[in-house]
């Protein structure tokens, strides 16, 4: 037995398809169709509950209606995938406070976004527990990080050391914004990763719950850089930014391939 199934919401800069899974999918704007097992459209449901990807709540309707033991067994196995996700740093002895658990790109991610601007200078305005800077600098890049915290700007030089790559990241103290000013130039990368918070919304989230970000925006600092790059969290409306060019950023383990880990929006 199948069930039709409608998603809505679907942005066109998401890769609808990844999202969505396999299926005979049909597209019409942003909504896409399909006749899916009930096991599959149940997957679907529970993969997609209470989602917004830039901004946009994602709906998934079932005609007929899924049967209960069905969403209630989609849940279960959603929520064990969940723990299948492309892992942070790979090497032992790194240190990571809770949000760095929580926020930290995963280092394969992390290096195949630093090779798209290998070699040249990254600004990494709130850099955490180096995430980013480390795989900006294993790419050949020479990083300003900063980090007003004390506990993780210790963090992120214990583990730059570990990744070898310590003589190429300067590790600055201080106001991210401030720094990011003084140091802005045209030639150089200005890359912003807010703090989300532990229970960020993945419902629909936009500047007021990203303060470091407002406050960029707030002082103009992108228009000093040629090129500015902010990763926010999938649900963020990334249209509040002016030029933006959002892109999804997906897993890479089997628990989160057809899951947004974060938005990369790249400003014009």
């Amino acid at each position: 037995m199948s069930v039709h199934v409608s998603v809505t919401g679907l942005l066109p800069w998401i890769d609808a398809r990844r999202l969505l899974g396999p299926g005979d999918w049909t597209f019409d704007g942003p909504t896409a169709r399909a006749d899916l097992a009930i096991h599959a459209a149940a997957d679907l449901d529970a993969r997609l509950h209470n989602v917004a990807i830039g901004g946009s709540p994602i709906r998934v309707e079932c005609r007929p209606p899924l049967p209960r033991p069905a969403v209630r067994a989609a849940r279960t196995t959603d929520a064990r995938r969940r723990r299948d996700a492309t892992p942070g740093f790979l090497r032992p002895g790194v240190r990571l406070d809770e949000e760095g658990r929580v926020s930290l790109t995963p280092e394969a991610i992390a290096a195949e976004i630093g090779r798209r601007y290998a070699g040249r200078t990254v600004i990494d305005a709130g850099c955490g527990a180096g995430g980013n800077a480390i795989g900006f600098a294993r790419a050949g890049c020479r990083v300003i990080a900063v980090e007003r915290d004390a506990g993780r700007l210790a963090d992120a030089r214990h583990n730059a050391r570990i990744y070898e790559v310590l003589d190429r990241i300067e590790l600055v103290p201080g106001d991210a914004v401030e720094v990011a000013a003084r140091r802005a130039s045209p030639e150089a990368v200005l890359y912003v990763d807010p703090p989300w918070g532990v229970d960020w919304a993945r419902s629909g989230m936009g500047l007021e719950a990203l303060p470091l970000l407002e406050a960029f925006v707030q002082h103009g600092i992108f228009a000093r850089y040629g090129t500015v790059l902010l990763k926010v969290p999938p649900s963020f409306r990334a249209g509040e930014i002016e030029g933006a060019r959002p892109e999804a950023v997906y897993g890479l383990s089997a628990g989160d391939s057809r899951r947004v880990k974060f938005l990369l929006v790249t400003r014009a």
